[in-house]
């Protein structure tokens, strides 16, 4: 469990961080001359959205790996943590050759046409439907520790992954410029990839 919480607060922290999740909703907010009230409860709805569909699948995933593991003693030991440095080092590669903005569908183009609760349900359907695939592979892991790992990681997401992306939010629509975003939104998937990396071999190599 404490290697649960370790990994599930790290990777959270980044999630959070990634600028792709929280500047548009700042970007739109500033186009259509929102307040700072009105921006930060966009961006509670649209992390909301994109915070459960995650939940939801990686539940499903997570009950998948209790079936497994608890007749196989081996993919709690050796497959899951396996399977989260695989994906790791499958994101190293991505951000290799493929180095674009990871967006969620979000376009931050022109809204002004657009009413604003139509903005509100556009934000959070895109979100919504783009869960982070880096959390649900988590949700294997977690499912060496049954249902209270998966409802501890669950949690320990949604409350981080809010809060940073509401303090981001706030902190920019304050007009605080010393966030540089730029390594961020340009590489997530390379620090997901350490991260993932990292936890699988602790997962690997350290037990309590």
């Amino acid at each position: 469990m404490l290697q649960l919480l370790f990994g599930s607060i790290l990777l959270s922290l980044v999630h959070a961080a990634i600028p792709n999740h929280w500047l548009p909703v700042v970007a739109i907010g500033k186009a259509e001359k929102w307040s700072q009230r009105e921006t930060l409860m966009v961006a509670g709805i649209s992390g909301f959205a994109h915070t459960l569909s995650t939940v939801v699948v990686g539940i499903v995933i997570g009950s998948i790996g209790i079936t497994l593991s608890s007749n196989y003693e081996v993919i709690s030991e050796k497959i899951a943590p396996a399977l989260l440095i695989f994906l790791g080092l499958i994101y190293l590669v991505i951000d290799r050759f493929n180095n674009k903005k990871h967006t969620h569908g979000i376009e931050t183009g022109e809204v002004n046409n657009r009413s604003k609760w139509a903005i509100i349900v556009s934000l959070a359907l895109a979100m919504f439907l783009s869960p982070c695939l880096e959390i649900e592979a988590y949700y294997f892991q977690a499912a060496t520790a049954g249902w209270k790992g998966i409802l501890m990681v669950s949690v320990v997401y949604v409350c981080i992954t809010l809060a940073g992306m509401l303090f981001l939010v706030y902190l920019a629509s304050k007009g605080v410029r010393a966030i540089r975003s730029h390594f961020l939104d340009h590489h997530e998937k390379l620090l997901s990839g350490i991260v993932l990396i990292l936890l699988g071999v602790f997962a690997l190599f350290v037990h309590f």
